[in-house]
């Protein structure tokens, strides 16, 4: 699966508006944004990067006034770990993915009766992207370019799906458009004022069902700690490797 999830990681950053191919890493950026979290690379399955391939990924951040950052699955790639660390580059995290398939997929009981919307004004969008950032802390500020990038999301072929609240957003999440045959489901977030509620779990199970009726064959995730843990797996979704998180600082 990490050969699958990678590939996907490679088609996925294609999609960027500014890209960057070099030395066996693809790297997708933003204009819209700084963020490290957008703005990235990631090698492609099976590269055996040189000194220099470094050296020329790194030079395409420096150019932007970007952190280098890479994401990837160690084990569709496994020289490309050793060809950072010797260019400096140290490991922010590294997490493990869960994979679903529709043989899996199951609605937790007591998450059916939560009603899951579909985004389809810029009001809609202005508060799923609050809520998101209220969901995680203030990690990114709520903008008129994060609503913006959610309604793209939607208009290409992904999927966003939230929880109404009497204020706008109890929470929601995302889906990338599938490529390679599976999609990427992220940024499960509800705002600490509705936690407890099923709407993780039920968004979480509405956007895996709508990309299997697409045609992805999986839906793959990360999650952050062993609570969001347990809400997937009672959506179906199941361990299958890891992703590694490697930046340079300046």
């Amino acid at each position: 699966m990490g050969t699958d999830v990678q590939s996907f990681a490679v088609a996925n950053l294609r999609r960027r508006p500014v890209l960057v191919e070099t030395g066996g890493f693809v790297a997708g950026f933003d204009p819209g944004t700084t963020s490290p979290y957008i703005n990235y690379a990631t090698p492609l399955p099976g590269t055996r990067p040189t000194a220099r391939d470094v050296k020329e990924l790194i030079e395409a951040f420096r150019v932007r006034d970007l952190k280098p950052r890479l994401e990837f699955a160690p084990d569709a790639a496994p020289s490309v770990e050793p060809a950072l660390r010797e260019a400096g580059f140290g490991v922010e995290a590294t997490h493990t993915y869960l994979v679903c398939t529709p043989e899996r997929l199951a609605v937790p009981r007591g998450t059916a009766a939560v009603p899951v919307a579909v985004p389809a004004t810029d009001e809609d969008y202005r508060a799923i992207d609050a809520a998101l950032s209220e969901a995680f802390a203030g990690e990114f500020a709520s903008s008129p370019e994060g609503a913006a990038r959610l309604r793209r999301i939607q208009e290409d072929g992904g999927a966003v799906r939230f929880v109404r609240a009497p204020d706008g957003c109890a929470g929601g999440a995302t889906c990338s458009a599938p490529a390679v045959g599976t999609a990427e489901l992220a940024g499960v977030g509800t705002r600490p004022a509705f936690r407890g509620q099923g709407i993780a779990a039920a968004v979480t199970a509405a956007l895996t069902e709508t990309m299997f009726a697409r045609g992805a064959q999986s839906v793959w995730l990360e999650y952050s700690g062993a609570g969001s843990r347990r809400v997937y797996e009672r959506v179906g979704f199941q361990p299958r490797g890891t992703r590694l998180y490697m930046s340079l600082e300046s």
